[in-house]
């Protein structure tokens, strides 16, 4: 009878044990884990992320990140469900059999080239150290597309990986004269007064794309109302952030300096982060004609805007 007793008990255990664990799951499925690095590019899923919970019960989860390498592994191991990360980055884990699809802009413009203070034109680079934070960016197609202008090609040029944090600093030493790369670091070396803007980003590629907003395609398969929810909230987030609102963002989450902010900011915007069939297009033609990839994924496979 008592051995009868023991195993009712440990029966009721297990099923409210199983329940339990039941709402832990239901819990956190409500929550969505996206990877960012600290810059101007990410403010949009940064603004997000305070108001979404708040409209809709769905927790972003922020995780930050130092460096695009450790940001990628996440990503492409699915430790997180999404990222705001480099397009073409992306674009290249697409390519290699990751599941993942681009759902929007992280920005619009906001690059620009940065040179020394001695140089007066794209074609003063020619035999130049530049810099750039990945050769899978935009950075270093708009470093082609500026040397175009002055008929120079990549070849003409020492071409360095540093990551953004050094580039100011490395400007200003003279280890290097010039670089692109996500802001606000380029504001920081105009702050300086090591550099001044040869491009803006506008001026060599009208539309241009840098950072996306990715997810994995696991959560989209397995929480796709969430997945919607998530991506329309976020554009609604980008069209709402003005320069004061992205400031107010920025000073939060980048401590940065407000003269550095108030450059950054002059180059950017957030409205309007459909990524469209003729803007992509454009990237995959300038990823094949510089190099970065013979194969980029097309557009109806890696680009999501029917949510």
């Amino acid at each position: 009878m008592k051995k009868r007793i023991l195993a009712s008990a440990l029966s009721a255990v297990l099923a409210l044990s199983a329940v339990s664990c039941g709402k832990t799951d239901s819990g956190d499925a409500n929550t969505i884990k996206i990877a960012y690095l600290p810059i101007t590019h990410s403010l949009a899923v940064l603004e997000e992320a305070e108001e979404l919970e708040k409209s809709s019960g769905l927790k972003v989860e922020l995780v930050k990140y130092g460096s695009w390498s450790e940001l990628l592994d996440a990503l492409n191991s699915n430790r997180v469900d999404g990222a705001s990360v480099l397009i073409e980055l992306a674009m290249k884990s697409k390519q290699e059999g990751i599941g993942l699809k681009a759902v929007a802009l992280g920005h619009r413009d906001g690059n620009v080239i940065i040179v020394s203070n001695d140089i007066g034109s794209a074609a003063d680079l020619k035999g130049k150290t530049f810099a750039i934070p990945h050769r899978q960016s935009s950075h270093n197609i708009l470093l082609n597309d500026a040397l175009a202008t002055a008929g120079l090609t990549i070849n003409d040029v020492n071409v360095t990986e540093l990551a953004p944090t050094e580039m100011p600093s490395a400007l200003a030493s003279g280890q290097i004269d010039g670089y692109c790369v996500a802001e606000p670091f380029g504001a920081m070396g105009v702050s300086l007064g090591a550099g001044k803007v040869l491009f803006s980003s506008e001026e060599l590629w009208e539309d241009s794309l840098c950072c996306g907003l990715v997810l994995t395609d696991k959560y989209i398969d397995e929480h796709y109302e969430d997945a919607k929810t998530f991506v329309e909230g976020y554009k609604e987030a980008g069209n709402k952030l003005d320069k004061e609102a992205a400031k107010e963002v920025a000073k939060k989450y980048l401590s940065q300096s407000d003269e550095v902010l108030d450059i950054s900011l002059q180059w950017i915007s957030y409205n309007d982060l459909e990524i469209t069939e003729d803007i992509y297009n454009t990237l995959a033609e300038k990823v094949k004609e510089y190099g970065l990839s013979d194969a980029p994924p097309a557009y109806e496979d890696f680009v999501k805007n029917d949510f």
